[in-house]
């Protein structure tokens, strides 16, 4: 069975946004989701017939001529890969907690609503599947890791509706369809409630629980994390915080805190006080896998500041 290797890009929709502009405009919600979206699609065909078209292999020989990805000769143009299910296009999402909450005034793990959620995300991937058969370019839903978008998409719901408590109150918009990072759940019942949306989110989804500091003590409670989430999600992962200071030899104790000067958040040893970037390393999931977060932007550091642990 051939599996795609090559991706042709992302575009992300800010959920949100969506939501807001239809209560301030009084426009039927699903309507301006699918002018949305379509803005997407275009964007995406921009990139794929205008710049990827007619690109020849000599770009990267080791991708495109040397087996990488292919072996085209010199001088051939990459164009037959970027139709057929050799490669995928996709359609990012982000802050569907905050558009529930926009528009239902709950968040979406609330019994009454998740159905609501579930058909956002859904809508979203019968879409990419109307342009499949328009295109074939391999249109599927991602849940986008974000990286620097949640900070960006953050400052831009706050210029256009303000601070709205819940919702715009913060430097960063949830990820994909991840329950809210400061509800307090536990694991299993996360990764339960997380499981039905990857179904729809067939180009990349992740889900993680927050391990506490202390989770080597209790890894029985560990282990049943681990089995229930091999039974019922797909793709899953234990977030732990393998910190160490290069100051003071200190492992684990690396937490967040305010600069008293600018009031930004800043990574600061426990033990010793460092505060220098350059003599730790902080490790948190961030962008589907673990990461060093020394140097993240304020709106990510916000993320995984206000995390809640779940075990």
């Amino acid at each position: 069975m051939f599996t795609p290797t090559v991706n042709k890009g992302v575009v992300t929709i800010n959920l949100p946004d969506v939501a807001l502009t239809s209560k301030e405009t009084g426009r039927d919600f699903w309507e301006l989701l699918d002018e949305r979206l379509e803005l997407c699609h275009k964007a995406h065909k921009q990139r794929i017939e205008k710049r990827l078209f007619g690109t020849k292999s000599d770009v990267s020989p080791v991708h495109w001529q040397f087996g990488a990805i292919a072996r085209l000769k010199p001088g051939e143009v990459i164009d037959k890969y970027l139709t057929g299910g050799y490669s995928t296009t996709s359609l990012g999402y982000v802050g569907l907690y905050e558009t529930v909450m926009a528009l239902k005034g709950v968040p979406h793990t609330d019994p009454s609503v998740k159905d609501f959620a579930l058909s956002i995300v859904k809508h979203m991937a019968d879409k990419c599947n109307e342009w499949n058969e328009q295109d074939d370019y391999g249109y599927s839903v991602y849940g986008t890791p974000e990286e620097s978008a949640t900070f960006e998409f953050a400052k831009a719901l706050q210029r256009r509706h303000g601070i709205i408590k819940g919702i715009t109150d913060k430097d960063y918009v949830m990820n994909s369809y991840h329950v809210g990072i400061k509800e307090k759940i536990d694991a299993i019942s996360k990764l339960e409630f997380e499981a039905p949306f990857q179904k729809y989110t067939t180009g990349g989804a992740v889900s993680y629980f927050e391990c506490s500091r202390n989770i080597i003590n209790n890894m029985k409670a560990f282990h049943k994390v681990i089995e229930s989430g091999y039974k019922n999600i797909m793709y899953f992962e234990a977030n732990t915080k393998p910190d160490y200071c290069y100051i003071c030899k200190n492992f684990d104790h690396i937490d967040m805190a305010r600069d008293p000067i600018t009031n930004k958040r800043i990574w600061k040893c426990s033990c010793c006080g460092n505060t220098d970037p350059h003599q730790m390393d902080v490790s948190r999931r961030v962008c589907g896998y673990p990461g060093t977060v020394n140097y993240m932007n304020q709106g990510r550091m916000g993320d995984i500041g206000d995390r809640v642990e779940h075990i």
